[in-house]
């Protein structure tokens, strides 16, 4: 079986997303490269329910090389961000306060200096139908720059090195929408600057010293 332990980990994952309420039912989909071969969670399956067997592979170009089940509808979108980044991995999901914050803003602002580790404002592509080249356009110049852009009305997506730092995204995603429509109920959010952020970056590249203690 080609991808072999490709396709077991997206399974893996799969069923993370959907234990961590990432995904409900057939919603969302990931997708893990090597080389010129991209294997895809297949369309209509519960990602909690996912084998290796059913997960197709495909080239680049979309051709299918091994095939389980039939793709995902949005296997377009998933080969687009290939084309266009050095990601290896991609994570869509339909997550609850992601779909809020796509469905009611242009962008995620800044509101956590860990946003930074997504690329900074998360962009919010412009809506299109599901599975469509023109989705799959909007959301490669979303993602430009980025690890991670919502889609309007729809959900997010999330890039990675490997499929663990993009699941890893996809859930700091969800916890930047989550503190952003939970502080917007209180008032409204602070946002950081771009000198505060510049900030963070500033001190992440030059950590603390602490003097040895001397007995």
């Amino acid at each position: 079986m080609l991808l072999a332990e490709q396709r077991r980990l997206l399974c893996e994952y799969g069923r993370r997303a959907a234990e961590t309420g990432l995904v409900v039912g057939t919603a969302g989909n990931l997708s893990i490269r090597a080389g010129d071969l991209v294997a895809v969670t297949p369309g209509g399956v519960p990602l909690d329910r996912l084998e290796p067997g059913a997960c197709p592979v495909l080239d680049v170009e979309g051709h299918l090389v091994e095939s389980g089940l039939q793709p995902s509808s949005e296997t377009p979108m998933h080969l687009a961000v290939y084309a266009s980044t050095g990601a290896r991995a991609v994570v869509h999901t339909h997550s609850v306060f992601g779909t809020v914050v796509a469905t009611t803003m242009t962008e995620l602002p800044p509101i956590h200096y860990n946003a930074l580790l997504l690329g900074g404002t998360v962009q919010v592509a412009d809506y299109a139908t599901y599975g469509t080249p023109e989705l799959a356009d909007n959301v490669r110049a979303a993602l430009a720059g980025r690890q991670a852009a919502l889609l309007a009305n729809h959900g997010g997506v999330t890039i990675g090195d490997d499929l663990d730092k993009a699941f890893e995204a996809t859930r700091l995603l969800e916890w930047l929408c989550e503190v952003y429509v939970r502080a917007k109920a209180v008032g409204e959010p602070r946002v950081l600057t771009e000198e505060q952020l510049a900030a963070v970056v500033q001190r992440a590249l030059q950590p603390p010293t602490f003097p040895t203690r001397e007995d």
